[in-house]
């Protein structure tokens, strides 16, 4: 779809068509020549259009209809949705009074479509003709800087769908277009198939395909050229449809489905989820069991999951799965906006199957104590350019302190940082958040406040845009063909710079905290961008004041804040473009700030709700119902809280509000008593609390929920006995009693093959066996019973079985009835039973139990040999499993009749399953067994029994029962009473417990019931001493509890003590603490004390012996304690002398000063004489240092530190010896041991040395090497030292011995540092070599030929002087002497004489010298070894010239030269006057040091001459190298 658009100067449309494509549109231009008589029919149907929109208000332009093709040129602007029936036949009403039927309509428009299309061509080909003309007659067009003749235009779009952003841009040079997302670069390589990017004819486009929600931004196009840069920018706003919201018919059930949508499953639900409870932050799962029919893997059930009426759709908080016989609900991370009733929904053959139940979120636990639960329900609303609502619900408060406000938070889409938006919290669940950016996406979260602190985060809204919603664009969509899109002003034939005003200004929030403003937007605007200012002014005083100043509005909506309590105010609206202001709108009527709690409709909490009834449903909830509030304003739900009757302690049981006037409460404790309070909540807070609901015993609700029911059927009528007139029958207990107790058994017999049932008695039995007379023998018998209560007679067993009345003669016992099980736990239960009615022909010695697994027939024995009572403990069950016994009697005939298989019983503890406690109460000192039951009922009854017989009546123990708890208390407990004592809870579900009292038990609580009926004062200590810093003595003691009642006495010597002069004496009976201070301890104070402590009936006593050497220490400690106290009221010492080595190996003797002042002085002092530092110690600084670098033996002695003023002087002395000495050693080895680098090989030409280099080393630390796990000692072998920085181990003239591994240890009194080098294989080859090597050139240096001195450097002499140059010379063989003058050798002549006597005086002398003679002499003096030369400067001055001052006065310095092979048969030319040793090489040796660095130059240069250069350097053996294997630390 192309749309063509023609612009005159009063309006402009463009026409869109399906069918046929056309050229791209060319360049509009605001002023443009006069078009055809056929456009201007076009202007007149666009009039027609807009009369007809000023009558029908049905055309909107929500809907946006996607183009077909995203790869053809064309745009489709979104269409409007489609028109009701009535909107049509209005429509066509519209069509005829026009003249013309929508036919004729269609075929002008197309018409009008080609017309323009082709003179809009031949317009762009004329001036395509005139600028190739131009560029002709001109090199080049005249400079004009970008222009954007139509700009972008704001698009809101649905998601999934395409949109296209287009732009006309004039300028000369031809602009380049670039386009931008959010500022950023647009690529369409980034994101292949998402934008394409086109420019033809001037116009300029952006298609972006299947829009999302993050494509939400803003738009920008770039035209640039070299005369200028100009931006059009536009806003996107991908919308999501929301699904519509289906009315549920019934509180808690999901919306009905508008259709039968059937499947070819059958769906049955086996397995459903249950009321749940979580916590947030946790993750709960919700999984319902299937069976489905048929199980196609490829073809699951369509499920739909519901939460209260909304369907759920997967998200990052919801994830669904269905498959392998189960549907599953996972909440990964759970909001108090996870609770709600949940809702399975399947379709099945028949329609539908279905399931729901609770799930209850309760708060994480608050950052701080007392701190509100989070909000929940975040949602954002009334979204425009730079302003949304956000809106929440309340948290419920029970025992927090009221909330008092609300903070917002906001956070970009794409960012982690959260930015507040309101300084001060808000009162109302509400806030409008202004000065967003435009085109962005948010996100927003809310906390609540209290007087405790700030709650946990809310979960985080949904993504939102800030966008434009309105706009004075419309698009009108004829019969879904032809699309039309008009501006505003294009309908009123104007082209609008100034905007019109805003109108309906009114407020559409009003509370205590802002007041929000709304208007509507200008309808002829401009195509400019426009924002607002807003004035008000107080009451009708029409004095306009600017109320956004500096704050430019964007949207037609904005909070105002500060307006002032109980004043009225006007406002009114301006808007704004680049052109100019616009007249200001209409005011608003009169607005004010209200209080929320005032008596305005809607307006505040809502009143509290009515009478409150609960009733019972299940044996863990409750139905509570409720009247609505009066006043509803606006109501978001409710909350329902409980409180145990008695504790008034209030919990919540909804987190989330609910919103009707019925709710089951689920997690109630069964036997608990319950009140129910509910409050109503609304944006503005909670209401009142309710009135209290009536007590409410939990317990399970019964038929229609009358008080009591009938019971059900009895079951397992078994034969006990039969003498052939008489059988004695058992059954068992109905299995629901009908909630009261029952009271009577009636029987009804028949003969087998009859069917007419007769009373046995015509009062009813009582008790469970029943002995049935009047029979006749050899006559089978069946029986029923029915069981009563007070609520009447229930139904009828089954029929027995057959019974034969036949007389039983046989020797063993008949069978054990009424088994019954007691304290079942995970892995075992106690089985009961009653003893046989017949007993054979002797008494019964004891019973067989035997039991199987549920469905099993082999039943195994339980006990190998036969128990004598009626009750047996079997353990090692597997927990869960179901099983079933049976119980046989046993005589001196043997084993009897088994008795019928019991119920099947399930090897699992009961929730919340307690045991019997044993103790002593601490008021009264009686011994009790206490129990807690799990579960009771209203009716249910405490029996306790020893030795699972019930205890009746005793005169030794006493049965008490409150609530849950009942309590067996012994009267005088004895070893008569020792045993095993039972408790079992009746109409529970088997609610039990035993516990087993031991002697050694007994005797425990025996002693601990005598301390409590005799009570003591209990001590935590005994009385004590301590000296305090004046030298005051405290006497002490403590207490583990006291009252504030207590007295008490001290008794020092058998004489009491009180409080006065010399004595202070007080106590503190929170902390039990009793004490008597002395100020002056003497040697008076010497003796006994004795502290006596009386507290209501309880009384103790103790004793301190302070005599002899323990007194004496005592006092020593008291003087000096004293005495301290007088050094310290001048300059002292806080903290004396002491050591400390820093990192660098520097031994720092420290202390601490204290009340020192400016004239205080400081000094340090060895062996009592003054060190005197270069920086002195300053005392203000409150601590002094003296460093001992380089610390060795040398620096033992005695330090002082001494600081005085007028106030006095104290001195802290430190005797550095012994272990003190030792003890800085070992700290110095832990550094120097930490720090210490590998073993490094440096070879030398006495031997091999090994290395290690360390922050510090002296011969004092403890270290020690080691060859081959021998400990090395010092010898002319085997030389050991070191240097400051290193310790070494030197081989001297090393030999295949020596071979192996060397370490050193370096021991710092608590560790051993240790480092090792393997000296064999290359490794000692390559340091053997080397040794070799410099060892011979160590020798050829030793005997080389050399000047020993007596030659200078500068020689100045006058004119016919005899000058004489004279030195010594040394080698071994003698060497070789050679002159040489400006590197010519001298021969020895009658000016010249050479001499060279006793081969070591070699001289040169020169006979009246001359200018001539001025030059650089040298001496070569050589042999086999080698050799060096000497120069000298010699200068010669004419007699009366000034003599010159030389340059140079020292002895000239020797410079090795290389041996010569031979001595030269030719003068040689000496090289330049540089001195460098060249001795000859000893046969090359493959060293194993390292290459050395480039910059190092090599030892034996290429002289050009006999003389080297002077500035080359000395060969030298490398300083180290590093072991070939990894060294062990």
């Amino acid at each position: 779809m192309t749309p063509i658009t023609s612009n005159t100067s009063n309006t402009s449309v463009r026409v869109s068509t399906f069918p046929q494509h056309t050229r791209a549109m060319p360049v509009y231009q605001q002023k443009q020549k006069k078009v055809s008589q056929e456009y201007h029919s076009s202007q007149h149907v666009v009039q027609q259009i807009s009369s007809r929109k000023s009558v029908s208000k049905s055309v909107k332009k929500e809907q946006v209809e996607a183009t077909e093709a995203m790869a053809e040129p064309a745009y489709k602007v979104p269409a409007f949705r489609q028109r009701e029936p009535e909107g049509m036949q209005e429509y066509q009403r519209m069509a005829a009074h026009f003249g013309r039927d929508l036919n004729s309509l269609q075929q002008e428009l197309h018409r009008i479509k080609v017309a323009t299309h082709e003179q809009v061509e031949n317009i762009e080909i004329t001036r395509e003709v005139k600028e190739m003309s131009m560029r002709k007659e001109f090199h080049a067009d005249t400079p004009k800087a970008p222009d954007f003749l139509v700009g972008l235009r704001s698009h809101t779009v649905w998601e999934k769908t395409p949109v296209k952003l287009f732009c006309t841009v004039s300028g000369s040079p031809t602009p380049i277009v670039k386009w931008f997302k959010n500022d950023a670069p647009i690529d369409p390589l980034s994101a292949p198939g998402k934008y394409k990017i086109e420019s033809k004819y001037g116009v300029h486009s952006l298609i972006i395909s299947r829009c999302s929600v993050a494509d939400s931004a803003v738009y920008s196009a770039v035209a640039t050229n070299p005369e200028g840069k100009i931006k059009s920018k536009a806003t996107v706003c991908v919308r999501r449809p929301a699904g519509a919201a289906e009315s549920a018919h019934f509180p808690g059930l999901v919306p009905l489905l508008s259709g039968i949508h059937r499947s070819k499953l059958e769906v049955t639900f086996v397995d459903r989820f249950g009321v749940s409870f979580g916590t947030e932050g946790e993750s709960v799962t919700l999984v319902a069991s299937l069976v489905v029919v048929p199980d196609l893997p490829n073809l699951p059930p369509e499920a739909m999951w519901y939460r209260d009426d909304t369907l759920l759709k997967p998200s990052r908080w919801a994830e669904m799965s269905i498959g392998g016989g189960a549907a599953k609900l996972t909440l990964p991370h759970l909001n108090k906006d996870d609770e709600g009733l949940y809702t399975l929904r399947i379709w099945t053959k028949d329609g539908t199957t279905e399931h729901s139940a609770y799930l209850f979120v309760k708060d994480a636990t608050p950052s701080v104590a007392g701190a509100p639960g989070a909000p929940m329900d975040v949602t954002v609303s009334d979204a425009n350019k730079d302003y949304v609502l956000v809106s929440w619900k309340p948290p419920n408060t029970t025992n927090e302190p009221l909330i008092t406000g609300y903070f917002v938070d906001r956070r970009k889409s794409g960012t982690k940082d959260w930015v507040q938006c309101n300084s001060t919290p808000v009162k109302v669940c509400k806030l409008p958040v202004h000065g967003l950016t435009e085109g962005a996406s948010y996100h927003f979260r809310v906390r609540a406040v209290n007087s405790a602190g700030i709650s946990l985060p809310s979960r985080e809204s949904y993504g939102v845009t800030a966008a434009e919603v309105e706009s004075d664009v419309e698009v009108i969509k004829i019969e879904g063909k032809y699309d039309i899109v008009v501006r505003q002003e294009e309908l009123q034939g104007v082209y609008v710079t100034l905007a019109e005003p805003p109108t309906e200004v009114h407020a559409t929030e009003i509370n205590q905290t802002y007041v929000v403003l709304s208007w509507k937007p200008p309808s002829l605007r401009g195509r400019a961008p426009l924002w607002y200012l807003i004035e008000k002014s107080v009451g009708d005083s029409y004095l306009w004041q600017r109320v956004n100043t500096g704050v430019q509005i964007r949207s037609p909506r904005y909070p105002i804040y500060d307006l002032e309590d109980k004043k009225q105010y006007r406002f009114r609206v301006i808007a704004v473009n680049k052109y100019g202001p616009s007249e200001p709108s209409e005011p608003s009527d009169l607005i004010q700030k209200v209080d929320p709690y005032a008596s305005i409709p809607n307006i505040g909490v809502p009143s509290a709700p009515g009478q409150v009834i609960a009733s019972r449903n299940t044996k863990t909830s409750a139905f509570v119902q409720w009247e609505a509030p009066k006043n509803l304003k606006n109501l978001m739900g409710y909350y329902v809280d409980c409180c145990v009757v008695g504790s008034k302690v209030w919990m919540p049981c909804n987190h989330r509000p609910y919103k009707h006037t019925r709710f089951v409460v689920h997690g109630l404790i069964p036997g608990e008593t319950y009140i129910f309070r509910v409050q109503a909540v609304n944006a503005y807070g909670l209401s009142e609390e309710s009135q209290e609901s009536a007590p409410l015993f939990i317990d399970a609700a019964l038929n229609g929920g009358v008080d009591y029911a009938a019971p059900s059927a009895p079951y397992g009528i078994s034969l006990l006995s039969c003498d052939g007139s008489s059988m004695t029958l058992a059954w068992k207990r109905p299995k629901n009693t009908g909630g009261t107790r029952i009271t009577s058994y009636y029987l009804d017999k028949r003969e087998a093959g009859s069917l007419n049932w007769k009373e046995v008695s015509h009062s009813p039995a009582t008790s469970r066996v029943y002995k049935v007379e009047n029979l006749t023998a050899g006559v089978f018998y069946e029986f029923k019973v029915q069981a009563g209560n007070l609520a009447g007679v229930g139904l009828a067993s089954e029929p027995s079985k057959a019974f034969a009345c036949e007389a039983w003669t046989m020797p063993e016992p008949g069978p054990a009835y009424d088994i019954s099980f007691w304290e079942v736990r995970d892995s075992s239960l106690l089985l009961q039973w009653r003893a046989p009615v017949y007993n054979g022909e002797s008494p019964i010695t004891g019973y067989f139990v035997e039991m199987a697994k549920k469905g099993s027939s082999d039943f195994v024995t339980v006990n190998a040999e036969p128990v004598s009572h009626r009750y047996l403990k079997v353990t090692g069950l597997e927990t869960g499993a179901l099983y079933v016994f049976k119980v046989r009697a046993v005589n001196a005939s043997g084993k009897g009749k088994a008795s019928d298989v019991s119920d099947a019983v399930c090897v699992k503890a009961l929730p919340d399953t307690k045991e019997i406690e044993y103790g002593v109460d601490e008021e009264t000192g009686d011994v009790f067994l206490s129990f807690e039951a799990s579960e009771i009922s209203e009716h249910s009854k405490f029996t306790w029994s020893k030795s699972y017989k019930e205890i009746t009546e005793s005169n030794r123990m006493t049965v008490s029962a409150a609530g849950r708890r009942s309590r067996l208390t012994f009267v005088n407990p004895e070893k008569e009473d020792l045993g095993i004592y039972s408790v079992a809870v009746s109409d529970t579900n088997g609610v039990s417990a035993s516990h087993t009292i031991s002697e050694e038990e007994l005797n425990k609580m025996l002693e601990l019931s005598y301390n409590i009926r005799h009570p003591i004062v209990p001590l935590k200590t005994e009385l004590s001493y301590e000296v305090l810093e004046k030298g005051h003595v405290r006497f002490w003691l403590q207490a583990q509890k006291m009252s504030p009642a207590v007295s008490y006495r001290f008794i020092v010597n058998d004489k009491e003590v009180t409080s006065g002069e010399g004595h202070k004496i007080s106590h503190d009976a929170s902390s039990g603490v009793i004490q008597m201070t002395i100020e002056h301890f003497t040697r008076a104070n010497e003796g006994t004390y004795t502290l006596q402590i009386h507290d209501g009936k309880a009384k103790n006593q103790s004793s301190l012996v302070l005599v002899g050497d323990v007194f004496k220490a005592a006092l020593k400690e008291a003087e000096f304690q004293r005495k301290e106290h007088i050094r310290k009221q001048g300059p002292h010492f806080s903290e004396y002398l002491t050591f400390h080595v820093d990192e660098e190996c520097t031994v720092m003797l420290v202390c601490k000063l204290a009340n020192v002042k400016k004239e205080t002085t400081f000094a340090w002092f060895k062996d009592d004489e003054e060190i005197v530092l270069d920086v002195p110690p300053n005392p203000m600084s409150g601590s002094c240092a003296l460093p001992i670098p380089l610390f060795s033996r040398k620096d033992q002695g005695i330090y002082k530190a001494v600081l005085g003023d007028d106030r006095g002087k104290d001195t802290s002395v430190y005797d550095i010896s012994g272990q003190v000495f030792e003890d800085i050693i070992n700290a110095i080895a832990h550094i120097a041991g930490s720090s210490a680098s590998d073993l490094m090989l440096q070879c030398t030409p006495e031997g091999i040395r090994l290395q290690c280099y360390m922050k510090y080393y002296t011969e004092e630390m403890k270290t020690s090497w080691f060859h081959k796990e021998s400990k090395i000692a010092s010898s002319e072998k085997m030389r050991i030292g070191g240097t400051s920085e290193m310790a070494w181990m030197q081989i001297c003239e090393p030999t295949d011995r020596e071979k192996g591994h060397y370490t050193i240890e370096i021991n710092d009194g608590k560790a051993s540092h240790t480092r090792t080098f393997d000296l064999s294989g290359q490794a000692y080859n390559d340091a053997y070599a080397e040794f070799q090597r410099l060892k011979a050139a160590a020798f050829a240096e030793k005997n080389r030929g050399r000047v020993v001195g007596g030659l200078p450097d500068v020689v100045t002499i006058m004119e016919y002087k005899t000058l004489s140059l004279t030195c010594t010379v040394w080698g071994d063989p003698q060497p070789e002497v050679t002159w040489f003058k400006n590197e010519q050798e001298v021969l020895s002549d009658g000016h010249n004489k050479i001499t060279f006597e006793s081969g070591k005086f070699a001289s040169l002398t020169i006979n009246s010298v001359t200018v001539d003679d001025s030059g650089k002499y040298s001496i070569n003096v050589r042999n086999k070894y080698g050799g060096e030369f000497v120069e000298i400067t010699v200068s010669v001055y004419k007699q009366g010239e000034e003599i010159p001052e030389p340059k140079l006065g020292q002895m000239s310095r020797p410079t090795p030269v290389p041996k010569s092979p031979a001595p030269p048969s030719k003068p040689q030319t000496p090289a330049p006057s540089r001195k460098t040793p060249t001795p000859t090489p000893p046969p090359s040796v493959k060293s194993p040091t390292p290459t050395p660095p480039p910059s190092v130059k090599s030892p034996t240069p290429a002289p050009k001459s006999p003389t080297p250069p002077r500035s080359a350097k000395s060969p030298t053996p490398p300083r180290f190298m590093r072991s070939p294997t990894p060294t062990k630390k």
